[in-house]
């Protein structure tokens, strides 16, 4: 928990990046009916019948300083999925960065040896050098900022929506993070670890005096 936090802590540096990320599934729903289109009176029309289409995963990206997310949709969240997002993002983004510091839980596709299934060894060890990784506590996945952004991606764009095919939902989540993205927001993140010691003290262990 301390060490994420004192990630956190640490001043903007576009040569080492703090990036978070997360993942989540999600069911895709195919239409049974055709809804019926709103008017101002009544809204927009859907059958609650559905048939299901199959699942994809949605892997969020963000960095809390920089004021930017991307969200990747994909058929599947193995661990060549997960390389191949963070080959991505080094590739590109952060083509420039020494290391980028990776905030994510402990899922065990978010390994290093994850590149190794996706890439050449050559071309693996060329991205592992450049990440380093801070894992979350396994029963303190919260302190990690990318399940917030995805929490709030999903609340904004997904729930209450049906989407048969992933090419359907990547077109809404990208339009998504390009909009938050064209904001600016960024993340003010509070807790210090003198803080954490104070507050959460009941979660630290009790030494025998």
């Amino acid at each position: 928990m301390e060490e994420v936090i004192e990630v956190y802590t640490r001043p903007y540096d576009r040569r080492y990046p703090v990036v978070c990320m997360d993942e989540q599934p999600m069911q895709l729903l195919k239409e049974t009916r055709i809804p019926l289109a709103g008017t101002p009176q009544p809204p927009r029309r859907v059958d609650y019948e559905y048939e299901r289409a199959g699942t994809a995963s949605i892997f969020m990206f963000c960095e809390p300083l920089a004021g930017w997310r991307q969200v990747a949709v994909r058929a599947r969240r193995t661990k060549v999925d997960w390389a191949q997002e963070m080959a991505h993002i080094l590739r590109t983004r952060y083509r420039a960065a020494q290391k980028v510091i990776l905030v994510c839980d402990n899922l065990n596709t978010h390994t290093k040896g994850a590149c190794y299934e996706a890439c050449e060894p050559v071309t693996a060890r060329s991205l592992v050098r450049r990440v380093d990784c801070c894992h979350t506590p396994t029963h303190g996945s919260g302190l990690n900022m990318a399940e917030n952004e995805l929490s709030a991606m999903t609340r904004q764009c997904v729930t209450g929506r049906r989407f048969a095919v992933v090419e359907e939902l990547r077109q809404q989540t990208t339009a998504w993070h390009e909009h938050s993205n064209a904001r600016q927001r960024t993340v003010d993140w509070q807790c210090k670890v003198d803080d954490a010691r104070v507050k959460l003290q009941s979660i630290y262990p009790k030494l025998e005096v």
